[in-house]
């Protein structure tokens, strides 16, 4: 039985367009995904970059409203930027009107914004390996966090994302006070009971993500929640999140068994030397990112000139790691990574300079994967 396939979206502003109309391709994107059969549509965080999706909750509400039965969600808060009474109160306010279908998608990126605010990334003692292919699936060597060519632009939008003076929370003990003040049984360090409202009592799915098999992945799997790994961020460590995700796992009343989705970047079209033309400008699009400038504009692949070879070489895990190509290669290679981690459901994200193109690539795969009857855009 094919597994589920769901979309996360970034909802990228391309060369020479606006935030304003990336926003509206999101919506665009998601309306078509429920018709598809996409099980569900994920919204990242990302802040001060070529993205529209800085206000996940906000923009997660527009979805919810422009949409009727597809789950929405978040991929994930950044826990370091919001307080846990913000985020239950946020996502409390999107299930009042939508109950049901929202995910809570929790991740720890922005606990670390005191490490960055000082002289740069710390060492990382991450091995040196070469790369791997696992039953069809390449696995590059990790990406070393000190690789980053310029760490002072993050850390500049590290410190404008937190209250100066505030007291930072360990990601452990934000994620136990949102499932308190979810379940109502929130009380104070001094003992006094609080209660969001609204947020006490959603039917939100709870959700951790992770990039390696460290804090995150290894408290999903002691609360016993659904987990996703991201393969499409960080390959070169997707079989030791998972592992660490797995062997850490101990049963919930709504998970009796681990739930894991798995993360992969794709760009699909009808014939092949056209997908890779499309996907031709990811590469420089990663290496925005790994720069140190943060992510740019998504270039146009018919005027960009191709990467250098030192360019190339900062994020060839991430380009060797993309899925391109017809609907049916694409499909193979997603069905190896799906039986080299045991995924129950994987993830899709597909980023194209021209929104026909991002659209035609998910419409492809839906057809493919057989998710429903999929009509040409």
């Amino acid at each position: 039985m094919t597994i589920p396939l769901s979309v996360l979206d970034l909802s990228p502003v391309s060369a020479g367009s606006t935030p304003q109309q990336a926003i509206r391709n999101t919506i665009d994107l998601a309306q078509r995904a429920e018709a598809w059969g996409y099980r569900r549509f994920w919204l990242a965080e990302h802040h001060f970059v070529q993205v529209a999706s800085a206000a996940p909750a906000t923009l997660i509400g527009l979805v919810a409203a422009a949409t009727t039965s597809i789950r929405i969600g978040s991929a994930a808060v950044q826990l370091g930027h919001h307080t846990a009474a913000s985020v239950v109160e946020a996502f409390g306010t999107i299930d009042a009107l939508y109950p049901g279908r929202v995910d809570l998608g929790l991740g720890r990126s922005g606990h670390r914004a005191d490490q960055f605010r000082s002289a740069g990334v710390p060492p990382v003692r991450i091995p040196d390996r070469p790369v791997e292919v696992r039953e069809g699936v390449v696995i590059p060597p990790p990406f070393k966090p000190g690789q980053m060519l310029d760490t002072s632009r993050l850390s500049a939008s590290l410190a404008a994302l937190t209250l100066p003076g505030a007291r930072p929370v360990e990601y452990t003990e934000q994620v136990e006070q949102i499932r308190a003040l979810l379940a109502g049984d929130f009380r104070t360090p001094e003992g006094v009971a609080l209660h969001a409202i609204p947020g006490e009592g959603a039917q939100v799915e709870l959700w951790l993500f992770g990039s390696s098999g460290g804090e995150s992945a290894r408290l999903a799997g002691r609360l016993g929640l659904p987990f996703a790994a991201n393969y499409h961020v960080s390959p070169g460590t997707i079989l030791e999140t998972v592992a660490a995700y797995r062997e850490s796992f101990r049963p919930s009343e709504r998970y009796p068994r681990p739930y894991v989705v798995v993360s992969a970047d794709v760009v699909v079209a009808e014939d092949r030397a056209t997908a890779e033309h499309l996907a031709s400008t990811y590469g420089h699009w990663v290496y925005s990112i790994r720069s140190g400038a943060g992510a740019a504009h998504y270039q146009d692949p018919d005027t960009a000139a191709p990467l250098t070879d030192q360019q190339r070489k900062l994020v060839e895990d991430r380009v060797s790691t993309q899925f391109v190509g017809t609907s049916g290669a694409v499909a193979e290679r997603l069905t190896s990574l799906q039986q080299l981690t045991g995924a129950d459901e994987l993830v899709v994200t597909s980023v194209a300079y021209r929104h026909e193109d991002r659209l035609a690539s998910h419409r492809l795969l839906a057809r493919e994967w057989g998710l429903t009857h999929v009509r040409a855009a």
